[in-house]
């Protein structure tokens, strides 16, 4: 799917957000994909993990003719004094 979504020229970008799993490993969630998550062993596997997730996402939107959602969040992480 990636490369066939690089050739058209179709790429977009998705926030993740990465979350310590209590069992061991990380799970993903994509927010501006309500119910696009993934897991992964380590950071870069969840990374994978999710771009393949959200790959899946976007194809089966399209298989069913739904609009496929942009990024539309802006995030900035801030340190404050605790």
């Amino acid at each position: 799917m990636c490369s066939d979504m690089s050739a058209r020229g179709n790429l977009m970008e998705y926030t993740i957000i990465i979350h310590p799993a209590e069992e061991g490993g990380f799970w993903t969630e994509v927010p501006a994909l309500p119910g696009c998550c993934s897991q992964g062993e380590t950071v870069e596997e969840a990374i994978q993990m999710a771009k393949d997730a959200i790959e899946g996402f976007l194809a089966y939107l399209r298989e069913r003719g739904q609009e496929i959602p942009e990024e539309k969040d802006i995030l900035i992480r801030v340190s404050v004094a605790a």
